[in-house]
């Protein structure tokens, strides 16, 4: 079983590539398991309520872009406590590929921009390598023109595209240009994918 995921800013298309990906890998008569990290987190299945007051959660409905010291603490212990839940997942699954829309890189970039910090995490350490790992890049400005456009505004879009920026050979991330038609977009992630089933050396 191999691990796929896609990242990137809010509004990048990352939902859109996503299906694209699922429809191919039906063609190929692959099986695999659509994973959300936003859904899957500890906050969000438990409905604590109490902790999403305090900025658990990755998508609200307003947005959050500030935080104090505990909500940032609690945003790790959840992390961490996620990790260690999907290696669980991993090893009751039987399939041959995981689709994850977000991952747990995204949530690193939220807590670093809620801390006003570009480092690593302690939670790092035990996040499970992706074998392809995409990054749609797309400028912020071309996302604050979509009609789907992420309510935080343009500030904030820049602020986390500074730290995918600085991480994504880090976490050696395959990147595709998001600004291209949605089909190219999907097309150009297909034949990274297979360049790198290919060749596993391919640099990203």
């Amino acid at each position: 079983m191999e691990i796929i995921t896609l990242s990137g800013l809010d509004g990048s298309g990352k939902s859109t590539q996503i299906e694209l990906l699922k429809e191919f890998l039906k063609r190929q008569g692959k099986s695999f398991y659509y994973f959300h990290a936003v859904s899957f987190s500890v906050a969000q299945r438990l409905n604590l309520s109490d902790l999403l007051k305090l900025g658990l959660n990755e998508k609200p409905a307003k947005g959050v872009i500030k935080a104090n010291w505990l909500q940032i603490q609690l945003r790790k212990l959840a992390l961490l406590i996620d990790i260690l839940r999907f290696k669980r997942l991993t090893k009751k699954l039987k399939v041959d590929y995981i689709i994850s829309d977000r991952y747990f890189y995204d949530s690193v970039v939220n807590i670093n921009y809620l801390s006003n910090k570009n480092k690593k995490l302690f939670a790092e350490r035990f996040i499970p390598k992706p074998d392809f790992a995409f990054f749609i890049r797309i400028n912020p400005e071309i996302i604050m023109q979509r009609e789907r456009k992420p309510d935080q505004g343009l500030e904030y879009l820049i602020a986390k595209e500074k730290i995918y920026k600085n991480r994504t050979k880090d976490w050696k991330m395959i990147v595709v240009n998001g600004e291209n038609d949605k089909k190219d977009v999907g097309e150009e992630i297909i034949f990274k994918f297979k360049s790198k089933m290919s060749n596993p050396r391919i640099k990203s």
